[in-house]
């Protein structure tokens, strides 16, 4: 049994996420870390935040593990500031892009790096055996809060960033209600930029649009900025560890972005390598083909894809969703680093899309099924052995089944972070991403009627 996914611990709470089961699940995080240990603690916006850092909180103390509470940051600023204020680990209480019923548990080393599958284990292990380690009543730790963190992310980051072009930009800033709410919009004002903020207050029920940012989500945003008369949205999910942007045309694009920014990096890294997962389309590829750059695909989850930049000393790690990892900061997402350097880079608004203009236009799809997760593991092992593609000419089964044709690629793999299978396909014509998309969603429908049929 796994208690984590993709990213983290993460489930509906009074579901698996009760508060008994954080405190256990905290325990055995505490037991892997020394008595001595201190951890920084922080949460998105959700309403359940309290409840789940509470306990997770007991539980470390009961380990003997100080804990400094950082209140409500973006999933960057904790995963940067574990580091810089010198802590044994960092936690965040997060369900990232889910919806408001999810919470979650995400890790982070003292190096800003998140916890790897073999510490994961180790968690594991402690947790399903209950061999936690108990402090005596002298020996607990303490809780402490913390005030104005948010200002030393902010100085580190303005210290990293080059100096800023002042072109002027009129942004609009989108945290979703999130983590982000009354913190992107300050930091870019800090920057110089004309900002105007929208869903800029913190509220877990996310009332204004989904915690996460899709084109579909972002139509209010959009009009706005086209009333404003501004250039540019930003926009964030729930902890703003990830970043979409629009335009007064409307959404950008995952994979236009990602190969946007990845290009901006390239230009000024001696690396040409790039670090992403199977669910990012070959647009990257193409975008990057001028620049010498070398795209390198692991698992999807931004943990999986921080490693796979150290290990290949990469100039970035991206993931199409909006994640980007850049190893000058840390191996972790920053959007808000991503934010910058992309607004201080470009010269207008327009640019963007010029420059995706000059790419082959790729037809990219997405769909998900929603499935038990006790039924994701019949779903695929059902499609490994008996779905077939025509024309596939290598199927990939490092993170689901990616099946390689000449001109398109389809995926087919079970979420790490919600009750769904994800199907995604990407083509050279429409017409053909569309039928790939549809065989591959009604086969893996049809499966999970079956496995939910009775015996």
């Amino acid at each position: 049994m796994n208690l984590f996914g993709s990213s983290g611990i993460r489930d509906i709470v009074d579901g698996k996420l009760t508060p008994e089961f954080c405190l256990a699940v905290s325990k055995a995080i505490g037991t892997t870390l020394p008595q001595t240990a201190q951890v920084c603690i922080a949460t998105d916006a959700r309403i359940t935040r309290d409840v789940v850092k509470t306990a997770v909180t007991t539980g470390l103390l009961y380990c003997g593990i100080d804990v400094v509470d950082f209140g409500i940051i973006p999933t960057p600023a904790l995963a940067l500031l574990t580091r810089e204020m010198g802590f044994d680990s960092g936690i965040m209480i997060t369900a990232s892009h889910n919806p408001p019923e999810f919470n979650g548990i995400k890790l982070f080393n003292g190096n800003s790096l998140g916890y790897s599958q073999a510490q994961e284990e180790r968690i594991e292990n402690i947790f399903f055996s209950n061999k936690f380690r108990a402090s005596s009543w002298s020996g607990v730790g303490l809780l402490t809060v913390a005030n104005g963190v948010s200002e030393e992310y902010f100085k580190y980051i303005r210290r990293k960033l080059p100096v800023m072009s002042g072109n002027g930009l009129k942004v609009v800033v989108d945290p979703g209600n999130g983590a982000a709410s009354n913190f992107a919009s300050r930091f870019l004002r800090d920057l110089g930029y004309d900002v105007l903020a929208i869903n800029d207050e913190p509220d877990g029920m996310f009332p204004n649009r989904s915690s996460e940012p899709k084109e579909d989500t972002l139509v209010k945003t959009i009009d706005f900025l086209c009333d404003k008369d501004a250039d540019l949205a930003v926009c964030y999910d729930g902890d703003a560890d990830r970043v979409v942007f629009c335009d007064r045309d409307g959404f950008l694009g995952y994979n236009e972005m990602v190969a946007f920014i990845s290009r901006l990096v390239l230009k000024k890294s001696m690396s040409r390598k790039v670090a992403t997962t199977v669910e990012t389309g070959r647009l990257l590829d193409l975008a990057l083909a001028d620049l010498g750059g070398e795209v390198i695909r692991g698992r999807v989850g931004d943990v999986n894809v921080a490693h796979l930049v150290r290990e290949h000393d990469a100039a970035i790690g991206v993931e199409q969703v909006g994640v980007y990892i850049m190893p000058e900061l840390g191996y972790y997402p920053d959007s808000m680093y991503a934010t910058a350097l992309l607004l201080n880079e470009i010269r207008h608004a327009g640019e963007i899309r010029e420059t995706c203009r000059q790419w082959p236009e790729l037809f990219f799809g997405k769909a998900k099924i929603a499935c038990a997760d006790i039924a994701k593991q019949m779903v695929m092992d059902t499609m490994r052995d008996s779905y077939q593609v025509p024309l596939v000419k290598e199927t990939n089964t490092l993170d689901g089944i990616r099946y390689e044709l000449d001109d398109a690629w389809l995926l087919v793999r079970p979420s790490g972070t919600e009750p769904v299978i994800r199907v995604i396909a990407e083509a050279e014509s429409e017409d053909k991403m569309n039928n790939l998309l549809k065989e591959a969603t009604k086969q893996v429908r049809e499966l999970v009627e079956l496995s939910e049929a009775p015996a």
